[in-house]
């Protein structure tokens, strides 16, 4: 901390913390730009993501895995099965439970949709090479972990896995 006029004055710039949720708020609205062509959002490649690597999750797990509320992800599921890219089927344990599935467009969009982010990526990192982007990859999936961030891809995340009974 510095001090100016004789007020105390903090270097946001060189917290950590600061910087982070920063290049968050601005790499998520590029991103979200860039997406714009495709008709979706960040989140929209979250849900399609996470439901590619664990087909036939209930919404709630989905919801769950991506900390999202289920009224948010009810309407999110809905848009994305009215387009065609994923869809409700019988929970093969859960009765009253939908599973969730990718359709081949919904695979094909999200396909899409790691383009355009490998793109951004390799225009984030243009200077600084792979090795570079490896180290950061690292350094941040090691914060997340001590963090509590769950990577939403894994079964363990958020609850339970399809065809296991969900706790009440």
């Amino acid at each position: 901390m510095s001090t100016s006029e004789g007020r105390p004055r903090l270097r946001l710039h060189e917290h950590p913390t600061f910087l982070l949720a920063q290049l968050g708020v601005h790499t998520t609205e590029r991103f979200g730009s860039l997406l714009a062509p495709l008709n979706i959002q960040p989140r929209h490649v979250a849900v399609l993501s996470t439901l590619l690597d664990r087909s036939g999750i209930s919404q709630q797990q989905l919801c769950e895995s991506l900390h999202i509320h289920r009224n948010v992800m009810v309407g999110m599921v809905d848009e994305l099965e009215r387009r065609g890219l994923v869809e409700r089927r019988r929970h093969p344990v859960q009765r009253r439970a939908h599973a969730l599935h990718v359709l081949p467009a919904g695979a094909e969009l999200l396909r899409k949709a790691e383009e355009i982010l490998d793109a951004y990526e390799a225009e984030l990192f243009e200077s600084d090479g792979s090795d570079v982007r490896s180290a950061v990859l690292e350094t941040l999936q090691r914060i997340a972990t001590r963090a509590g961030v769950r990577d939403a891809s894994q079964p363990e995340c958020g609850g339970c896995g399809a065809g296991e009974q969900v706790p009440h």
